[in-house]
């Protein structure tokens, strides 16, 4: 081996020293090249390795990949070819891998556990996925046992097992009380890592609590609890609770201490293995008296601190992210005043295996040389092994291109039909990597990727760089040439870089022209032209220069600009870096800047731009405003100006009734004239503590008289205000009391209607707290019957609402409320008329019929209906009519009733219904309605629309796919509106905005959804108009123009518009419709927007066109239904958003009483009346000497019933599809005690006997406590004993499942 090993290692030395390897290639992400590259498969995402799933949910095995062709894929299951076509459980997603696996037509989860490997595979390769372990979660119950008390002496250690069940994965554990508090840990008592839990030493307080270990299962959200424990203390001396103290937690008693001793783990020493990158936990739990104290130590140096944390106090080292150097001996000790033990713990750190060089996809040309590596370490070293395509790769290899050397493949020379994907795979007992890497190989001509004779616009003396991306298989050569002439530009003032960029150091005028990029190989040879135009640099020459301007004087600021003659430039002003508004005292022209009339708030720094569209320059000054006297620089007014003080000394005089004077001393302006004075007011009774405005004076008034509220206890502040801003408020006044008052308020918003058919509701707005004017405010209300001659009602109250009871239906009253307190009554309201409530009419109206039918359009009559049998306000004629079917074959419709509503009083009412679909069936009816209700409905009315034109085509695409011809592909209206006869196409040659040339008409059959179209010529562009045909005519035009001639070989939709897009779509929904919003960036008013929706059940489509601007709301949708939802732009289809799912809510359901239901009633007296005619024939079979003694007729019926069951074959657990048990054994013959004998004396045993389900046998329980023995027979105690860890299923049946 050694002498083999020594051997390659020379070979690839001497190959690697005589052999030239070519740079891969790197592909552009360039979507015309990437369209047309053929590349093979790459996996883009899998499930990961240990995929533990949850049995209540479907199982989904990802796979997905890409690659051109677009690959195909197959399974493995346990190494073996896995046929999903065979399961029909198993389904594959459409483009994808995917596997999805569903139970709901039954199966066990645990039947699809095993490995799985995903193979995705083309024309050029194949790629693996890892090895899928599937596992199904499982959370067994714990094991049923009787727990006896656990019996300690004080002062002695304990632990108490929890044993949880094991579970997948398994599960958290923590302790409670059975009264559900947690166990509170703390340096004595505490859980160690297996979920036992340690006492360092007992105390007589320990008894006072039970223990139950609880098992929590991740994935089914269940918590199992085991049966609690309880301990019995035995103590010394008696046991004082009210002695219990933390210092002294035996209560003054005499308890022996003892020494440290270990209780986890055990020994002097143990051994533990982690692996690289994942966690340690170490554990040192100890007994003793005291407490012992626990610290860490590691052998040969200090613990990492910035990784290592200490938990359970201090009992757990937990280290994060381990790495080989932490291999080593680490120390525990534990002691107290009586000693101290030590334990080491010698940990190995040792590794999966991980990546140093993983292999990565290879794409060469022909006859050039490649290679692939695959390094990878670990502990222990980790084994590497070559895959080609998913099959093992044999050394030495029978192709002689290719060699394979430990971690290294060699390509040598290859040729077109080397492709392949290689995987390498990397193991160790711990675990492995796989990896998937292809070597493409490729010839492609030289072409260009930029865009065609660019402008290039510098500025002169400016570095500048001229692109000109290009690809090709094998790597073109790039050269540049100036204005056609010369040899290639590189070097002196020209640097060519090999991404095809040219470099000009430092562009001069002469350097002006047109230069040409060639790139070249042995497949031929591609070039593009750049024109450069160097530019004067655009500058101020004349900047503006810091000024001081005398308020109300003028200022003025310069901005002279030069630039290049052929460079339109702009000339904008800024004032401390914000847009500057230009009016009647700012005024711009080409040089300048100007200011009449100064005041402090033009004071500021003016910054003058000018921009062209390659460069920009700026110049700036700042202004200073001063007082007319402050000609002298050192005067303190030309400091910036403030925000005034706050003003002083408030006081008030001239108290009145509703009045007072505030008198107070403004504060110093700081340089800003004072322009006005807030007022504000605070009120200690309705809302104390909140300041509100009162009122707003001038700037030169430092006394008002302020209009008061009566009843309100006032206090007053001012605040100054200047141009700069508010000043603080001042200190506030003392209080004002004002006296009270009548309401001045007259109550609004007075109205009154009818919540019930025979009430009426009087209702207003409550005055304004500011409005009582004084304390126990009310109102009182009037009513009377309009037209009546009665007399007012009346009645007070302190709300703000008022009902009358037993009205009249829908008759008038008048109404009038007002506001009273104890100064007396204030204005009454305005009368009102309100109404009393409205009942159902009545009447329906009749003779509904219909009458000039057309395709989108009826007429209907109908009889009108009795005014007083409306009992209400006549509000409309409601028609309810629906979709009933299309006629055309196989065209689905939905059925949800639409409305329209008819306001008429005529003698022979008529309406038009519109907006319906052509060549369907409608039915309709009509109801009257008034303000609340809706009356019986009139006769249903069946009608047939007529065939009309059609819409247009779902959709109109246009790919142009070649140099000579174009692809055009469409699909059949949403909505034919009649039987297709066929499609029109009409195209003409259009010539940039002209339109040139006659129209072309060509027709297809209704199965024809595509057309090629040839081209005279590469250059010609057409514009396309195609519609639907029907008996009737030709529908609705959808129109497309051709994409131009690009001089490429890949062509795209026509309808992309790259600057516009269609994002952050979203739907609210309801039971039938939706609010649709979405973000758009197109001009305004420019485009009308399609809105797509996929009915998810059936895959049948929704179109709604709209031209107004989001949110859009979309009626008529299915309840309960999920779709998908897209928006796509009408004028370029191929802008369109992401698509989004959504599910309507389902629609309500009436939920019917069914102990009110008369037929259940019936029923149930049946049933009652037959137990009482078989009960008196059993008395009397009874008197007569009957065949079962005792008993009688019902004890011998129910026998027979026993014996027949037992007829049945069943075996020992019969599990029934929804999870529960059937028990049964041969303790069949067992008589129930207390049974009757018969008249020879023997007894009659029962095949039933309640004993099987009494307390004292051992019935079975379901996971909610339910009984599931009733009606079976008895299970065997042996048999059920057997059966007490079966596994808990369902979280939703037990969240404490208990043992």
């Amino acid at each position: 081996m050694l002498g083999q090993g020594r051997h390659a290692a020379l070979a690839l030395v001497s190959l690697l020293l005589s052999w030239r390897e070519a740079t891969p290639i790197e592909v552009p992400r360039d979507a015309r090249i990437q369209q047309e590259l053929k590349q093979p498969p790459t996996l883009v995402r899998q499930s990961v390795k240990d995929y533990i799933v949850d049995p209540r949910d479907n199982i989904i095995i990802e796979c997905e990949a890409k690659g051109n062709p677009v690959p195909t894929f197959s399974w493995r299951k346990n190494r073996k070819f896995f046929n999903i076509a065979k399961d029909p459980r198993v389904t594959m997603r459409k483009g994808s891998g995917t596997l999805e696996i569903g139970f709901r037509s039954g199966g066990r989860p645990e039947d699809y556990e095993g490995e799985y490997q995903c193979f995705a595979k083309n024309d050029l390769g194949t790629a693996l996925s890892n090895k899928i372990l599937l596992r199904v979660s499982k959370a067994p119950l714990w094991p049923k046992e009787v727990l006896e008390p656990v019996v300690v002496t004080e002062g002695s250690p304990l632990v108490l097992l929890c044993n949880p069940p094991p579970g997948l994965p398994p599960p958290f554990t923590f302790w409670m009380t059975s009264g559900m508090s947690p166990i509170r840990q703390d340096k004595r008592v505490s859980m160690g890592l297996n979920g036992d839990m340690y006492f360092s030493n007992v105390i007589a307080r320990d008894a006072d609590t039970d223990y139950s270990c609880n098992a929590r299962f991740p994935f089914t959200h269940t918590i199992q609890q085991k049966n609690p424990f309880t301990l019995k203390v035995h103590t010394k001396e008696p046991y004082n609770d009210t002695s219990y103290n933390a210092t002294d937690p035996f209560g003054g008693r005499k308890v022996a201490e003892s020494t440290p001793t270990f209780l986890s783990p055990s020994g002097s020493q143990s051994s533990k293995m982690v692996l690289r990158d994942e966690h340690l936990l170490l554990e040192c739990i100890a007994a003793g008296l005291p407490t012992p104290t626990i610290k860490w130590f590691k052998k040969g140096g200090d613990l990492p601190g910035h990784k290592v944390k200490f938990e359970k106090f201090n009992k757990t080292l937990k280290m994060v992210s381990v790495s080989e150097e932490d291999d080593g001996e680490y120390v525990c000790m534990a002691n107290n005043h009586l000693g101290s033990i030590r334990h080491s713990i010698f940990v190995h750190v040792k590794a999966a295996p991980y990546w140093l060089d993983k292999p990565t996809d290879l794409v060469l040309a022909p006859d050039e040389n490649g290679r692939l590596v695959c390094r990878a370490n670990g502990n222990p070293k980790p084994e590497i092994k070559w895959l080609m395509n998913g099959e093992p790769l044999e050394n030495p290899s029978p192709n002689p291109s290719r060699q394979v050397l430990g971690d290294t493949i060699i390509f040598r020379s290859v040729q077109m039909g080397g492709s392949a994907v290689y995987q390498c795979n990397a193991s160790n007992e711990h675990g492995y990597l796989l990896a998937n890497a292809f070597v493409s190989v490729l010839d492609m001509p030289p072409r260009m990727l930029g865009a065609k004779k660019q402008l290039i616009k510098v500025i002169e003396n400016n570095r500048t760089f001229l692109d000109c991306p290009f690809f090709g298989s094998p790597l073109p050569e790039l050269r540049w040439f100036k204005n056609g002439q010369g040899s290639g530009l590189d070097g002196g003032q020209y640097r060519a870089y090999i991404n095809g960029t040219l470099e000009i150091k430092k562009a001069r005028a002469e350097d002006e022209g047109t230069y040409t990029c060639v790139a070249s190989s042995i497949l031929g040879m591609a070039e593009n032209q750049v024109s450069l135009e160097v530019k004067e640099r655009t500058r101020i020459v004349g900047a503006p220069e810091h000024k001081s301007a005398i308020r109300g004087s003028t200022a003025r600021f310069t901005c002279k600009v030069k630039s290049d003659p052929s460079l339109p430039v702009t000339v904008t002003w800024t004032k401390d870096d914000k847009p500057l508004y230009l009016g009647w005292r700012l005024k711009k022209d080409e040089e300048s800047l100007t200011i009449s009339n100064v005041n402090e708030g033009d004071e500021g720094t003016y910054a003058c731009t000018v921009k062209s569209e390659i460069d920009q320059d700026s110049a700036s000054a700042r202004l200073t405003v001063l007082e007319e006297a402050s000609l002298n620089p050192s005067v303190s007014s030309a400091l910036p100006p403030d925000r005034p003080d706050p003003p002083m000394d408030l006081d008030l005089s001239d108290p009145a009734a509703r009045s007072v004077r505030l008198t107070w001393i403004p504060g110093n302006d700081h340089r800003s004239p004072i322009t006005e004075f807030l007022v504000q007011f605070e009120e200690d009774r309705w809302e104390p503590g909140r300041w509100q405005n009162l009122s707003t004076y001038p700037g030169d008034f430092n006394s008002v008289i302020l209009q008061l509220a009566p009843f309100v206890n006032y206090q007053f502040r001012v605040i100054a205000i200047n141009t700069v801003g508010q000043s603080q408020p001042s200190r506030p006044s003392p209080r004002y009391k004002t006296s009270g008052a009548a309401p001045d308020a007259i109550p609004r918003g007075v109205r009154g209607w009818g919540s019930e058919k025979d009430n009426m509701e009087i209702s207003w707005e409550p005055l304004l707290d500011l409005e009582r004017n004084g304390p126990n405010l009310r109102y009182s209300v009037w009513w009377r019957r309009k037209d009546a001659g009665e007399e007012w009602s009346n009645v007070t109250t302190e709300g703000s609402k008022h009902v009358v009871h037993n009205t009249d239906t829908y008759v008038p009253y008048e109404v009038k409320v007002q506001a009273r307190n104890e100064f007396g009554p204030g204005p009454e309201s305005n009368q009102v008329i309100g109404y009393s409530g409205e009942d159902v009419p009545t009447d329906a109206p009749t003779d509904l019929r219909v009458s000039k039918v057309g395709s989108t359009k009826a007429n209907i009559h109908w009889k009108p209906v009795d005014p007083a049998s409306v009992r209400g306000e006549f509000k409309e004629y409601k028609l309810y009519y629906w979709r009933e079917s299309s006629l055309v074959p196989g065209l689905l419709v939905s059925k949800e009733k639409r409305t329209k509503g008819v306001y008429s009083t005529a003698s022979e009412p008529s309406g038009i219904l519109s907006d319906l679909v052509p060549y369907s069936r409608y039915q309709m009816f009509m109801v009257v309605a008034n303000g609340r209700f809706e009356g019986p409905p009139s006769n249903t009315v069946e009608f047939t629309t007529k065939e009309g034109v059609p819409d247009a085509p779902r959709f109109f695409r246009i790919n142009r796919r070649s140099f000579d011809s174009i692809y055009l592909e469409w699909d059949k209206p949403l909505e034919p509106n009649g039987i297709l006869i066929g499609y029109q196409l009409k195209y003409r040659i259009v010539n940039g905005s002209r339109v040139g040339g006659r129209t072309q008409l060509e027709t297809f059959f209704p199965n024809v959804t595509d057309f090629t179209l040839r081209l005279p010529d590469r250059s010609t562009r057409y514009n396309f108009f195609l519609s639907a045909l029907t008996q009737i005519g030709a529908g609705e035009v959808f129109a497309e123009e051709s994409p131009p001639f690009a001089n490429q070989e890949n062509f795209t939709d026509t309808t992309v518009a790259p600057a516009w897009e269609i994002w952050n779509l979203t739907a609210e929904h309801n039971i039938n419709y939706a609010d649709v919003s979405w973000i758009h960036n197109f001009p305004a008013g420019s485009s009308e927007f399609v809105l797509e929706f996929t009915l998810d059940s059936d895959k049948t489509v929704k179109v709604v066109q709209v031209n107004q601007q989001p949110p859009i709301r979309v009626a008529d949708l299915i309840a309960g239904a999920k779709y998908h939802l897209r928006v796509y732009s009408h004028a370029f289809n191929s802008i369109s958003s992401k698509y989004i799912t959504f599910k309507t809510k389902a629609a309500y359901i009436d939920q019917v009483d069914i102990a009110t239901q008369g037929w259940f009633i019936g029923l149930m007296c049946a049933i009652a009346l037959i137990i009482l005619i078989l009960l008196i024939v059993c008395f009397i079979k009874r008197s007569r000497g009957g065949k079962y003694p005792g008993g009688g007729f019902v004890a011998g019926f129910a026998e027979y019933l026993v014996r027949d069951k037992k007829d049945l074959p069943l075996d020992p657990v019969d599990q029934k599809e929804d999870g529960s048990f059937d028990y049964h054994s041969d303790e069949d013959n067992k008589p129930l005690q207390g049974s009757q004998t018969s008249l020879d004396g023997n007894v009659k045993e029962s095949d039933d006997s309640l004993v099987d389900y009494g307390e004292g046998g051992d019935g079975q329980f379901n996971e909610d406590g339910s009984f599931i023995g009733q009606y079976t027979v008895k299970k065997d105690k042996d048999e059920t004993e057997g059966n007490e860890s079966s596994e808990a299923t369902s979280p939703v049946n037990a969240i404490y499942s208990l043992a």
